[in-house]
C-alpha cells in the first residue's frame, strides 16, 4: 500500500517534445498547482530526452504525467516511467500507443463493437492528387491529437488542401481520411474506477468558427460547451455506454476522454477518437466535466494520483 496521500513527493511532467508542448505546459501548471498544499513536495519537469535520467536522480513517489501528443501519450515515456517502476498515471504503454494510431485504435474499437468511421489510411500524396473519396471528407495526421494537422475537405471542393503535399508537411506520409459526418460534436470523461470506467457526462461542443480545431480547443473563447449536452435520451445513453465500452477495449487507466460525432439527422451516433490523456488547460472539457459532477480540479488530480501504479 502506498504512503498517505500528504508524504509523497510527485513530479509533474509537462511541456516536452510534441507539437502540443504549449497545451502541455498549461496543463501541467494547473495541475502542479492544484497538488501544491495536498502532498508532501511538487517536482515540475520540463521532459525531455534526458528524461529517465532525471527522475532516476529526483527519485519520486509518484510522476503525474501532463504531457500531450507524441513521446509522452504514444507509450514511449510509458516506458521509461516502466523501467524505472515509478507509478504513473493515466494509461500504460499498450494503451497509450493504441490510442495514438487512429488507423489500428478504429480496428480495436470497431471489434469491441464501437460504432467509428469509415475511411481508411492513405499516402499523403496520393491524398494530394485527388479526391480518394468522395467530399465531404476528413484528412488527419494517424498519430497526432489535438486536432493538429487536421482538415476538413467540404464537398463543393475541387480538390484536396495543398499542404498535405507540401515539403513542409511533418506529422507522417500516412494520413487518416474520412467521411465527415455531420452534426453534434461531443464528448465523454471516463474515470477507470475500480469497480468499473464510469461516464461521467456529455459535453455538446460548438467552435466559434469553423470546426472544433486547435484555436477552438483552447483558446478562451474558441468555443461554446454545453453540459449536459442536450441530446435524445437514448443517444444520452449510447454515448456514455460507447465511451465506458471503449476506455475497457482499448486499455486504458485512470482518465481517458472519447469524442463523437452525432448527426441528429440520421440519427447516427460514432466515436471518432479515444484520448488517453485529456487536457487540463483552463479550457479543457474533463475538468469542465468532473466539476459538473461535483469533482473540483483539485479533488479530480489528487484523484489521479491516488489511482497511479505501476505497472499500469
Amino acid at each position: 500500500m502506498r504512503a498517505p496521500l500528504n508524504t509523497l513527493h510527485v513530479a509533474v511532467l509537462m511541456g516536452g517534445l510534441s507539437s502540443e508542448r504549449e497545451v502541455s505546459l498549461s496543463s501541467g501548471r494547473g495541475c502542479a498547482d492544484a497538488l501544491e498544499g495536498q502532498v508532501a513536495k511538487v517536482t515540475r519537469v520540463d521532459a525531455g530526452r534526458d528524461l529517465a535520467q532525471v527522475l532516476t536522480a529526483l527519485k519520486p513517489d509518484v510522476v503525474f504525467n501532463a504531457l500531450h501528443g507524441k513521446w509522452g501519450e504514444d507509450g514511449c515515456v510509458q516506458g521509461i516511467l516502466e523501467t524505472l517502476k515509478i507509478p504513473y498515471t493515466h494509461s500504460g504503454v499498450l494503451a497509450s500507443a493504441l490510442a495514438m494510431d487512429k488507423d489500428k485504435s478504429k480496428a480495436v474499437l470497431s471489434a469491441a463493437g464501437v460504432i467509428v468511421p469509415g475511411g481508411g489510411l492513405f499516402d499523403r500524396h496520393e491524398v494530394a492528387r485527388g479526391h480518394v473519396i468522395p467530399p465531404p471528407y476528413v484528412i488527419k495526421p494517424n498519430a497526432e491529437g489535438s486536432s493538429v494537422g487536421v482538415y476538413v475537405v467540404h464537398e463543393s471542393a475541387e480538390s484536396p488542401p495543398v499542404e498535405i503535399g507540401a515539403p513542409e508537411w511533418k506529422y507522417g506520409d500516412l494520413v487518416m481520411v474520412e467521411p465527415f459526418i455531420r452534426g453534434k460534436e461531443l464528448a465523454v470523461t471516463v474515470l477507470g474506477e475500480a469497480t468499473g470506467p464510469r461516464a461521467l457526462t456529455i459535453t455538446d461542443i460548438t467552435p466559434a468558427k469553423g470546426f472544433y480545431d486547435y484555436e477552438a480547443k483552447y483558446a478562451e473563447g474558441g468555443s461554446k460547451h454545453v453540459l449536459p449536452a442536450d441530446l435524445p435520451a437514448h443517444v444520452f445513453e449510447a454515448a456514455l455506454r460507447q465511451s465506458e465500452l471503449a476506455h475497457t477495449a482499448m486499455g486504458c487507466r485512470g482518465v481517458s476522454r472519447s469524442d463523437f460525432r452525432y448527426d441528429d439527422v440520421k440519427d447516427v451516433l460514432v466515436l471518432l477518437e479515444v484520448n488517453t490523456q485529456p487536457g487540463m488547460t483552463p479550457t479543457s472539457l474533463s475538468p469542465e466535466q468532473a466539476a459538473h459532477v461535483g469533482m473540483a480540479y483539485r479533488d479530480l488530480v489528487r484523484w489521479m494520483v491516488e489511482d497511479a501504479s505501476c505497472p499500469r
